[in-house]
């Protein structure tokens, strides 16, 4: 039996915090930030790539929140359903990135062939996720980490469940690509 206390987006809120900010109560929204800026932030650093945008994505998915709670009816759970507006909210910033307007999936990829894999670092999962190209790694944390589906991912990118499918193959390929040269070149180093 696992006595271990929810975290992240899984965490309970309770329905009185909920109904006062739902009315616009500052000190319950205050108290929705305290428990859910850190999931939120996570997520956000894992879609982006960078802290500063995914501060700034904090912020606006805390904003976005507040504009649209009163929507929220209860048929999903409140960390649930934040942490889609989270995901939509890292995906219209992936969306506004001008360099990533181009839907083909080569141009999206081009960018991670041409970077050298530093030999001095080590590898981790977050270290090459950063490499990938913006909309690359968005479509690997959503699908692999986060339990998306690629029909799901196809209407969040606004592309058919076959380019998220591709983009997927092609960024996990690349991830493979780059933990296997990361490695040879620590051991050519020792």
């Amino acid at each position: 039996m696992n006595d271990k206390p929810a975290t992240g987006f899984a965490q309970d809120i309770d329905a009185m915090t909920l109904a006062r900010a739902q009315r616009g109560d500052m000190a319950a929204f205050a108290q929705l930030y305290q428990r859910y800026a850190r999931a939120c932030f996570l997520l956000a650093l894992r879609l982006t790539g960078q802290r500063q945008p995914a501060e700034d994505l904090v912020h606006e998915a805390f904003l976005k929140m507040m504009d649209t709670i009163g929507s929220y009816r209860g048929e999903a759970p409140f960390g649930a359903w934040f942490k889609r507006l989270t995901t939509n909210t890292a995906i219209d910033w992936l969306r506004r990135q001008r360099h990533l307007a181009s839907s083909d999936t080569d141009a999206l990829l081009e960018h991670a062939v041409g970077m050298d894999s530093d030999s001095s670092s080590v590898v981790d999962a977050d270290s090459l996720l950063a490499r990938l190209p913006p909309r690359a790694r968005a479509i690997v944390v959503l699908h692999e980490l986060e339990g998306y589906t690629h029909a799901e991912l196809g209407v969040l990118f606004g592309q058919s469940e076959s380019y998220s499918k591709s983009i997927l193959a092609r960024a996990l390929k690349r991830l493979q690509a780059l933990a296997a040269s990361t490695v040879h070149a620590s051991k050519v180093a020792l």
